[in-house]
């Protein structure tokens, strides 16, 4: 990525921020703190992954009948990357990515084969679940831990199996 799109991110996440900041100020009922560090993550998630060179093609996606939701939904080349973002506001014992339990990966597995299902592809791209730690630790800089291929399509020897 060259300095001039490098640049563009930057102002585009320092004007988001700046937006979303005076969005909160005017608006009420707040949120609950855990939720708006949440969108935090994920918004800061999203210019760190375009930084990497991905294309980001969805934030928060559900499909309606399974509960829950895909945080992004990115790609990296030919491969689509369902991510999953944990963020943190400090740093404790337990590390942001210990939270993606069995039954979050279930529910993602789920979550992705319904977007698989309504690509127009033949045949599905080749896909791959990451977990995407952002820890927002205030008075230092955002810091990032990305898990490539975190968890597979099952929990056993035959995880590769759709």
């Amino acid at each position: 990525m060259g300095w001039a799109q490098s640049k563009r991110i930057d102002l585009l996440e320092a004007a988001l921020g700046g937006l979303r900041r005076l969005a909160r100020r005017g608006s009420s009922p707040q949120k609950p703190t855990h939720l708006l560090t949440g969108l935090d993550g994920e918004t800061a998630a999203v210019f760190h992954l375009r930084r990497k060179g991905y294309i980001v093609v969805a934030q928060r996606w559900a499909s309606g009948d399974v509960p829950g939701d895909i945080d992004l939904i990115a790609w990296q080349g030919e491969t689509l990357c369902f991510i999953e973002v944990k963020t943190r506001t400090a740093r404790d014992l337990h590390p942001a990515e210990i939270a993606v339990d069995w039954h979050k990966r279930k529910i993602l597995r789920q979550l992705a084969r319904r977007y698989l299902r309504q690509l127009p592809h033949q045949t599905p791209p080749p896909v791959r679940f990451d977990v995407l730690s952002v820890y927002l630790v205030p008075g230092k800089d955002k810091e990032f831990l990305h898990f490539e291929g975190a968890f597979g399509w099952g929990e056993g020897p035959d995880e590769d199996r759709r």
